[in-house]
């Protein structure tokens, strides 16, 4: 029997666009060759990376794939996602522009920008808390891999807070998710300063954070899955897209960051600056859609429709597809992800 691939994943935040992680999950999950044994995870990256470890330690794979469809059901509003296929034929990208110019999701887009979310009151509510609440954390902080890491902004200092085992609660995976302009932030006791913290969204500080998953214990290979597009051809115009991509540029900074970091220690183990025995040799991989994802707009990223979190589903599970059939021999081995063109 051939040994299995092992990875780790590194799962970024986007809003609904985590559908499309969602897919690349379940054509991993169906392959017996891969086995997953760490994740980390930002925002929609954090409830991906929750419903397929609690799924996981259910019922393996299966378990998994079936506890990540209940999931985006439940983001969606939609119990039986083969519903959306009548969908199709007008394309996400003419989705994301209507939605991006109806009146609801402008009014509210002005009023983010003006109006606190402490604001509200009695009225305020956070959608996802519903949803997190019902995961079972038993299974989500279980010792056994994968392993999971949740990352958020501490907003006092402006630094990364990673939550593992018995710290992942429906708390953690709110503060992960915590776009400060739309909810409150989300306080709790902080062990690691000894005081109580408010956390704001981890993409700030780290979509996905890669630190974690440099443990001894797990294994060389990381495989990015990417929702937020590193290159976009045509220049923002219109307000909405000069802030959509601001936010891409900034919730990607972080990643970018450590991918540098990374490269910069291949180069000095390639010259024999640093002994091999002091620093591991990181194999990084990506899975994305950055043409469907330049597509998309802030509006698909706040608005959950069935319909784009279906097309994202089916685009993520063919990226993945591509991924295994192009690079499969590559994990264990050498990165597919050429850091230094990526730098250059």
């Amino acid at each position: 029997m051939a040994q299995k691939k092992k990875i780790n994943l590194a799962l970024q935040g986007g809003g609904a666009h985590g559908a499309f992680t969602w897919g690349v999950l379940e054509r991993l999950l169906q392959d017996d060759d891969i086995e997953i044994c760490g994740i980390s995870g930002t925002s929609a990256g954090a409830l991906n990376g929750a419903a397929l470890k609690a799924g996981f330690v259910e019922n393996g794979p299966k378990g998994a794939q079936d506890n990540l469809a209940w999931l985006w059901g439940q983001v969606s509003g939609v119990s039986d996602m083969r519903l959306t296929h009548w969908m199709a034929p007008f394309g996400v990208g003419a989705v994301s522009q209507a939605l991006e110019n109806v009146m609801p999701f402008t009014m509210t887009d002005a009023m983010s920008q003006f109006v606190s979310p402490y604001s509200y009151g009695p009225f305020y509510r956070n959608p996802l808390e519903d949803i997190v609440k019902r995961f079972d954390y038993d299974r989500v902080c279980n010792t056994v891999a994968p392993l999971l890491f949740i990352g958020a902004t501490r907003v006092r200092n402006g630094k990364i807070k990673v939550f593992s085992g018995d710290e992942i609660s429906s708390d953690a995976l709110l503060a992960s998710a915590c776009l400060p302009t739309v909810f409150k932030a989300i306080e709790m006791d902080d062990p690691d300063t000894g005081q109580r913290e408010a956390f704001w969204d981890g993409g700030y500080t780290g979509n996905p954070a890669l630190f974690p998953l440099f443990d001894s214990d797990l294994p060389d290979d990381i495989v990015i899955v990417n929702i937020n597009p590193l290159e976009r051809a045509e220049i923002p115009r219109t307000p909405q897209q000069i802030q959509n991509r601001v936010n891409e540029i900034s919730f990607n900074s972080s990643l970018l960051r450590e991918l540098r970091a990374i490269e910069f220690v291949q180069r000095l183990l390639d010259d024999g600056t640093v002994n091999t025995g002091r620093m591991a040799r990181v194999r990084v991989h990506m899975i994305a859609d950055d043409d469907l994802m330049a597509k998309l707009s802030v509006a698909t990223k706040m608005v959950p429709h069935a319909g784009v979190i279906n097309a994202l589903h089916e685009a993520g599970y063919a990226a993945a597809e591509k991924f295994l059939a192009a690079h499969r021999d590559d994990i264990g081995n050498v990165s597919s992800v050429d850091l230094p063109e990526m730098f250059n």
